[in-house]
């Protein structure tokens, strides 16, 4: 085996920081359970001394076994005032329970005068003094050195200072840090020279990594520079996403480090799975997707037009740099039908449904998902609407019920009172009429209960099955109200949990589809070998 290098996501944390960036403990329990599938070697899950949902978080992850990741919990040095016992956060770090330990500390001697209103020796000593105490206590430890760069720049002898007493606290990885993003490649050799050098003579062994953001738009050529010099350890987040411009971003750094630099690393036998989960932290952040994405974006590989797309029929080497199907990406030629192929033969697969690749029923499903994403469908948080389609498509949908119409009516009655929702529907099951109505607590929670009302005594099973997550994507501003939107519902009963989708220029309507496919879905599950 070559040099192995490890990936750190900080998506949980880091990427949360993001604006309008925002993530449940459910969704965070399943970006987790992603990126592990993918082999991400460390995730960092949050700062649970901070906030409550880390705490959620953490509590919710002892209950779930990962394959190959290793989780991380994030906290600073403890405050000078008080020893590692008495700190909060500290001990919120051992409460967590996690194999890894993330601390980080000042850097720059600017912030131990200005943040910390400190001595320079006293930060120092809270460095090494909280490394000392958590080293017998968890599995690895690491330590970023935050704003290391700049206070480097600042102050040379002082950033190499705290490198070194936290090496001597027992940090067994040192992150080297441009928390505000201003470093530029060309500056990060002779740092790096010096920092090797250093540690060298001061007899310290350490794994040195790099965590850049991308205020100068640097942070991906910073990381990735740092790696090609010899950094084993490369921290970023799913897409970029982070405080102001973001993070390094782990979609392009990940295929270079594999692709580019042949290196060895966690997720490079899983790393077909990158697009998949580039599109769920999007879905599940409920934000739009940058088409233009270097690897995952759904333009990075869409050729229109002209010579290109003559010459990428001919040899697509001659317009692309890697094959799009080793990220899990998929070729568009804009002005052809000849696209998805593989990736719908490679769902098919996964959910034990036989297609042949001349197939002619495969190219009514690419003409009908091309039509579907033409209208603003994606499937990427919503799998389960995309099997129910592929089952439609091969004759294999049972019919469970059928749905002859609903209403929906809010009532505002009093300006100081919440609006009454009632909603009615009418379905048949097997030639029987059901006429049901409920009240709910907006129009989306009454049309559920009315749903369930007329099902669950045909299909006790749907009783088990919730409602746990409910988004909401407007998808064109040209129309204002009128615009179209894309709802994203996930359900869940004791076993798993699953996504549907639904899309209108109706927002009960789009509720609407994502719910019956939620339904179906599950009937389909607790059904198929009956």
């Amino acid at each position: 085996m070559g040099r192995l290098i490890e990936i750190y996501d900080t998506t949980l944390r880091d990427g949360t920081q993001s604006e309008n960036f925002n993530l449940s403990v459910d969704d965070k329990v399943r970006i987790t359970l992603a990126l592990d599938e993918m082999g991400i070697d460390f995730i960092e899950g949050g700062w649970p001394g901070s906030n409550p949902i880390s705490v959620d978080y953490f509590n919710r992850m002892r209950t779930i076994r990962l394959r190959h990741t290793r989780l991380a919990a994030f906290g600073s040095t403890r405050h000078f005032q008080k020893t590692p016992e008495e700190d909060a956060n500290v001990q919120a770090l051992l409460d967590a329970r996690t194999p890894v330990v993330t601390i980080f500390g000042k850097s720059w001697d600017i912030h131990v005068h200005d943040a910390l209103k400190i001595g320079l020796e006293d930060n120092l000593l809270i460095i090494e003094d909280t490394l000392s105490y958590l080293r017998p206590r968890v599995e690895h430890l690491f330590y970023d050195a935050e704003h290391f760069f700049d206070g480097f720049k600042n102050n040379r002898e002082y950033a190499l200072a705290t490198l070194a007493r936290a090496v001597v606290g027992g940090a067994e990885t040192i992150v080297l840090c441009d928390t505000n993003g201003g470093m530029l490649p060309n500056e990060l050799q002779p740092i790096l020279e010096q920092v090797r050098h250093y540690l060298h003579s001061q007899g310290a062994e350490v794994k040195l990594g790099i965590h850049s953001h991308n205020d100068s738009e640097t942070a991906v050529a910073n990381a990735l520079l740092a790696v090609s010099l010899g950094v084993d350890h490369v921290q970023g987040t799913i897409n970029g996403y982070g405080e102001r411009c973001g993070n390094a971003n782990l979609t392009s750094i990940i295929p270079a480090v594999v692709f580019k630099l042949g290196l060895e690393c966690g997720v490079g036998k899983n790393i077909d799975r990158l697009y998949g989960v580039s599109r769920l932290v999007d879905e599940l952040a409920n934000l739009r997707q940058n088409r233009f994405q270097p690897y995952v974006g759904e333009s990075a590989f869409a050729h229109k037009g002209g010579i290109h797309v003559s010459a990428v029929e001919r040899n697509p080497l001659t317009y692309e740099h890697i094959e799009p199907e080793k990220v899990g990406n998929i070729r568009r030629i804009l002005i052809s039908d000849q696209s998805g192929r593989s990736n719908i033969l490679h769902k098919a697969e996964k959910w034990g449904l036989k297609i042949d690749a001349a197939d002619p029923v495969l190219a009514s499903i690419i003409h009908e998902l091309k039509e579907l994403e033409n209208q603003g469908y994606q499937y990427e948080g919503a799998e389960a609407s995309f099997e129910l389609l592929m089952h439609k498509y091969l004759g294999m949908q049972r019919k469970y019920f059928e749905f002859k119409g609903f209403r929906v009516m809010n009532n505002k009655y009093r300006m100081d009172k919440l609006p009454l929702t009632e909603a009615t529907i009418r379905l048949s099951v097997g030639g029987d009429e059901v006429h049901t109505a409920a009240m709910g607590d907006g129009p989306v929670n009454a049309l559920d209960e009315a749903i369930r009302k007329a099902l669950i005594p045909f299909y006790p099973c749907l009783e088990e099955m919730i409602l746990s997550d409910y988004k909401v994507r407007v998808l064109t501003g040209e129309r204002g109200t009128e615009a179209r939107v894309r709802v994203l519902i996930e359900s869940k009963d004791r076993q798993s949990s699953w996504g549907t989708v639904g899309v209108s220029v109706n927002i009960i309507e789009a509720s609407w589809q994502a719910m019956i496919d939620g339904i179906n879905y599950k009937l389909m599950k607790e059904y198929k070998n009956r």
